[in-house]
């Protein structure tokens, strides 16, 4: 019962959080103004042309401005990135070649890597991300809610919220190339011990997508005092970060057995009105267009409460409506965020296939993961107390500070270079 007592409680002292386990994280991205993300790349480039052509007071209506940036605003260059870090007005720069990010659970979009343009870019965050990273990234809490209580993407993450409060970024590794793990120093030791097999970063990650439970203070993580239970944990885990990773790493790409497969029916119309979905067809329309087959637990998959596939549309038909194409004159109040694709580009049907096949593998997974919980529910559990006795916690203040990674020089603002 005490992992049932603790989650209702929201949190308590028995049971250990994600931020005893992964004690560096990193707060949520900030762009500050939403022309520079976007679903396709082709809109940022002519939002960037766009901004770069006009002038004085024009450009910085664009521009939106904020207490952190302005035209006029200088900034360092993200590392790993050549930008122009002299004020945009006075000297844009070269287009910045943008890059792709997870724009909350589930939803892959584009980024314009500009620290100019970007109120609170997290530099810590694109230090260490390279093709050896995953990212645990927490879901805003929502009373009452018994969604997942994270996810994990390859992608460098902004850290949105489809509701509540966001949470933390969590790098898995503290350092490039898959060094220095993110877990409190001697967890991974003393849960090898009493477990009897190797654990490591990325098995307290898997075990935490299967486990986790949403509570105020974060994402409560109950470790099973069971050898048996954890390795059953861990291997229902593992598949979910597998899904969740989309084929990073080296993964295959998810893919449903044959004859589950979504196809498109009916194609879908340059301008989808919201989706309409049908149980008893187990068919998704979008206006005259007909995707199927497409699992009931796909369509109602849903985090903090907010069903994913709406808001995946929700995004990208409201761009579409106020989409006035790459050439747009005399933009409205939205300013650059309604330049866009005229129509519905055909790689965006096939991120939507894509994204059904996900949301399907991961509801079909739902079952074993309450299954889980139920077990959990009845079982010894290692608390916060006991991880204090072994001398695990608390983490020493180090562990929450990100590591010096920096073995070259990054460019400061009007091109001298920080100092480090």
């Amino acid at each position: 019962m005490a992992a049932r007592v603790a989650a209702e409680a929201g949190g308590g002292d028995a049971l250990p959080l994600l931020d005893d386990l992964m004690p560096w994280s990193v707060r949520p991205l900030r762009p500050g103004r939403p022309w520079v993300t976007a679903p396709d790349a082709a809109s940022l480039r002519a939002r960037w042309d766009l901004l770069v052509g006009a002038e004085g007071a024009e450009q910085e209506r664009l521009f939106r401005p904020s207490r952190s940036r302005t035209p006029l605003t200088p900034a360092v260059a993200l590392p790993g990135r050549s930008t122009g870090t002299s004020a945009f007005a006075r000297d844009p720069g070269p287009y910045p070649e943008p890059v792709r990010i997870s724009h909350g659970p589930f939803d892959e979009q584009w980024l314009i890597p500009d620290h100019r343009l970007l109120d609170a870019a997290r530099p810590e965050l694109w230090r260490v991300a390279d093709g050896h990273q995953i990212f645990a990234v927490e879901h805003g809490y929502v009373p009452r809610d018994s969604g997942p209580a994270l996810y994990a993407t390859a992608l460098l993450p902004d850290g949105y919220s489809p509701a509540g409060r966001p949470g933390r970024i969590r790098p898995l590794h503290r350092r490039p190339g898959a060094r220095d793990p993110n877990l409190t120093p001697g967890l991974a030791a003393e849960l090898t011990a009493r477990y009897g097999a190797p654990v490591t970063a990325e098995s307290v990650l898997a075990w935490a997508l299967a486990a986790a439970r949403p509570s105020p203070a974060g994402p409560l993580v109950p470790l099973p005092a069971d050898a048996a239970l954890w390795a059953e944990g861990l291997e229902l885990g593992r598949e979910l970060l597998r899904l969740q990773l989309r084929g990073a790493h080296g993964g295959e790409r998810p893919r449903l057995p044959g004859g589950r497969r979504p196809y498109v029916r009916a194609a879908l119309p340059p301008r989808p009105a919201g989706p309409r979905y049908e149980a008893d067809e187990e068919t998704l329309f979008i206006g005259e267009g007909r995707i199927s087959p497409v699992p009931a637990g796909a369509w109602d998959f849903r985090v903090s409460g907010v069903r994913v596939l709406e808001l995946w549309f929700e995004r990208r038909t409201a761009d579409a409506a106020a989409a006035g194409g790459p050439g747009a004159e005399g933009l409205t109040a939205e300013g650059l965020a309604a330049v866009g694709p005229r129509g519905w580009p055909q790689e965006r049907t096939s991120e939507l296939l894509e994204l059904i096949t996900v949301l399907a593998l991961l509801s079909g997974l739902l079952p074993r993961q309450q299954a889980l919980r139920d077990r959990l529910d009845e079982a010894d559990l290692l608390t916060r107390e006991a991880l204090h006795t072994a001398g695990v916690l608390p983490a020493p203040a180090w562990a929450r500070r990100p590591a010096s990674v920096l073995d070259h020089q990054e460019e400061g603002p009007e091109g001298q270079f920080a100092l480090l």
